[in-house]
C-alpha cells in the first residue's frame, strides 16, 4: 500500500482524488485545514469498504514555514511517501489592477509557493526510495486568456513550468512529474455560476458537457498507477473539449 498525500482533500476535486485513490489501494493522507462532513462520510466508507486507506490531517498551507515540519510527521508516522498530489488552491478573481496586493501574495503563496516547498520536501523520501510519482492540479486558464482571473492564471501556469522542469530533474531516479489541467469542472465552482455561463461553457466544449471530478480523479489514478509509469513532464488536459 502506497503513502499518497493529497493536499485541498476535504471537499470538491480534491475529496473526490482522495477517495478514488483510496479506493484504487493507495493509503491516502488528505490536508486540509478542517475535516469537512463530506470527508469525514468518506473516511467512513472507506473504513467499510476494507480496500485502500483514507486519513485526514489538518494543516494550513499558507504557513509556508511548517511545511517541511508537516512532511516529516507525515513520514513518521505512516513511513515513506510515493505519491503528491498538489491539489490545494484559491481561486481569487478580479481585475489585476483592482486587487489587493495581500489577495495577489495570498494567492500566490497558496497555489504556488506551497506546492514547491511540499513537493521539496515530498522529494527527499522518494529520492531515498527510488520511486514516487507527482502530480500538480494546474487549469485550462493556464494556457486560455481569462478576463479576470490573470493573477489566478499566473500561478497555474507557473504550475506547469515546474512540472516540465521538475520531471527533467527526477527522472534519473524513477519519479514521474505531471500535471492536470482541469476545465470548468462541477463542482462548487462551477455551481457558482450563473446557468448562462455554465450553457456559454458547455456549448463552446465538443463534448457539450462539463467534466466531472471523477474524471480528474481517475486522470490523477492514471498517472499514480503501473500504466502511467512512463509518462512524466506532461500536462493531461481535462475539460470535456472545451480546448479542443
Amino acid at each position: 500500500m502506497h503513502n499518497v498525500i493529497v493536499t485541498g482533500g476535504s471537499r470538491g476535486l480534491g475529496l473526490a482524488i482522495a477517495s478514488g485513490l483510496a479506493a484504487a489501494g493507495h493509503r491516502v493522507i488528505a490536508i486540509a485545514r478542517s475535516r469537512s462532513p463530506e470527508l469525514a462520510a468518506a473516511i467512513e466508507a472507506c473504513g467499510r469498504a476494507q480496500q485502500g486507506a483514507l486519513e485526514f490531517n489538518a494543516f494550513d498551507l499558507m504557513n509556508t514555514a511548517g511545511i517541511a515540519g508537516l512532511v516529516d510527521d507525515i513520514k513518521r508516522q505512516a513511513g515513506p511517501i510515493y505519491g503528491l498530489v498538489n491539489n490545494a488552491g484559491i481561486g481569487v478573481g478580479g481585475v489585476l489592477t483592482m486587487m489587493r496586493d495581500e489577495q495577489i501574495e495570498s494567492l500566490t503563496q497558496l497555489n504556488l509557493l506551497a506546492p514547491m516547498l511540499l513537493t521539496k520536501y515530498a522529494l527527499r523520501s522518494m529520492m531515498v526510495e527510488r520511486a514516487g510519482r507527482i502530480v500538480n492540479v494546474s487549469s485550462i486558464v493556464s494556457a486560455t486568456g481569462v478576463k479576470g482571473l490573470a493573477a489566478y492564471a499566473a500561478t497555474k501556469a507557473g504550475l506547469v513550468g515546474f512540472t516540465r522542469s521538475l520531471a527533467r530533474e527526477v527522472g534519473e531516479l524513477g519519479i514521474t512529474v505531471n500535471a492536470v489541467a482541469p476545465g470548468f469542472v462541477a463542482t462548487e465552482m462551477t455551481r457558482e455560476m450563473t446557468d448562462e455561463q455554465r450553457e456559454r461553457i458547455i456549448r463552446r466544449s465538443a463534448l457539450r458537457r462539463l467534466p466531472e471530478a471523477d474524471d480528474v480523479a481517475g486522470a490523477v489514478e492514471y498517472l499514480l498507477s503501473d500504466k502511467g509509469r512512463n509518462i512524466t513532464g506532461v500536462t493531461l488536459t481535462i475539460d470535456a473539449g472545451a480546448t479542443a
